[in-house]
């Protein structure tokens, strides 16, 4: 009889009809307006599982913002850097109508490339809280120049499909309250950072071979080295999440990321605006894909590889800044 009861209770629980939202002023409001500023700002959108049970996802606690999809039989891996994160749901879904046979069934992650090549490394088995799962990526997406030393490594097999470029910006809050205006500014005392972390984020290589254009070694050891040093340079651990979400929680001021991630925030309405990096002082990134040496699904891997150099996927691409591939 106990456990009916308590069973009841649950199920009491999970079918509570939906509450009115709190007042905006009051601590419920308040702190409804901050989770709203929290990933998943796409709120599951990137999911093409057709299925998808029960959604159990409250921020900030309970969130897997960069793995999309079901583990369930998988007919296609895809290990993606994240930094087109925003753009996947869509990729996949065309890429489902082209292929219905592997609609529904592809499973990807979004991480940075240093921290997928790990996993990678490590049979595909990684840990996000308490899950531990496996997941062998037929396809790795990466910065064209990392594609191509894996392939010489024997990770990744060619052909590298190159399919896009992207370069750098200054992400600020709306309104850029710390008047950023160009890569010298990030050098001050009192201008705190959100700056990605070389240790597995390529991106980070980048942006200082920027700061060098932009001011020589100095600005670069200022911002990465003597700022990091007396903590008003944060190093992230996964750069399009933690740049803009520290930005909008006040905690930060400025970070350099891709021009796509700001493009992205801007345009899904979050108070995130930009300042373009200056050509001369800017660095381009070329993305790429190539399959895995031991691509549990290789048919799918090259159906992949010939859709992401296509122009429609690249269309997809297009309205977040992304120009294409030109070698």
């Amino acid at each position: 009889m106990r456990r009916f009861a308590l069973a009841s209770i649950v199920l009491a629980t999970l079918t509570l009809p939906c509450l009115a939202a709190a007042p905006a002023n009051s601590p419920a409001g308040k702190m409804e307006t901050a989770d709203t500023l929290l990933p998943p700002w796409q709120h599951g959108v990137n999911n093409d599982a057709l299925d998808k049970g029960l959604d159990f996802t409250v921020a900030p606690v309970d969130t897997m913002v960069d793995f999309h999809g079901n583990l369930n039989d998988p007919a296609l891996v895809i290990y993606a850097s994240g930094n087109n994160f925003f753009a996947y749901k869509k990729l996949v879904d065309l890429f489902g109508e082209k292929h219905p046979q592997w609609r529904g069934r592809i499973f990807y992650e979004t991480l940075p490339p240093g921290l997928l090549l790990k996993q990678l490394q490590n049979g595909g088995t990684i840990t996000a809280g308490n899950m531990t799962f496996t997941a062998k990526p037929d396809v790795m997406m990466a910065e064209q120049k990392a594609s191509e030393t894996w392939v010489k490594q024997g990770t990744l097999v060619a052909p590298v499909v190159s399919f896009a470029t992207n370069d750098l910006t200054i992400m600020v809050p709306a309104g850029n309250p710390a008047h950023v205006t160009g890569l010298a500014d990030l050098a001050g005392a009192k201008m705190v950072l959100a700056m990605p972390n070389p240790a597995w984020e390529g991106v980070a290589r980048q942006i200082r071979a920027s700061l060098v254009k932009g001011g020589g070694e100095a600005l670069a050891a200022q911002v990465y080295d003597a700022k990091v040093a007396d903590g008003t340079t944060i190093l992230t651990r996964i750069h399009h999440r933690q740049t803009p979400l520290w930005l909008m929680q006040g905690k930060v001021q400025a970070g350099v990321t891709w021009t796509s991630e700001a493009i992205f925030q801007e345009k899904a309405g979050n108070p995130i605006a930009h300042v373009a990096i200056p050509a001369a002082q800017n660095v381009l990134a070329v993305y790429s894909a190539a399959a895995t040496s031991a691509a549990p699904h290789p048919d799918a891997a090259k159906a992949w590889l010939e859709f992401i150099g296509s122009d429609e996927a690249f269309a997809i691409l297009s309205p977040y800044g992304f120009k294409r591939y030109a070698p």
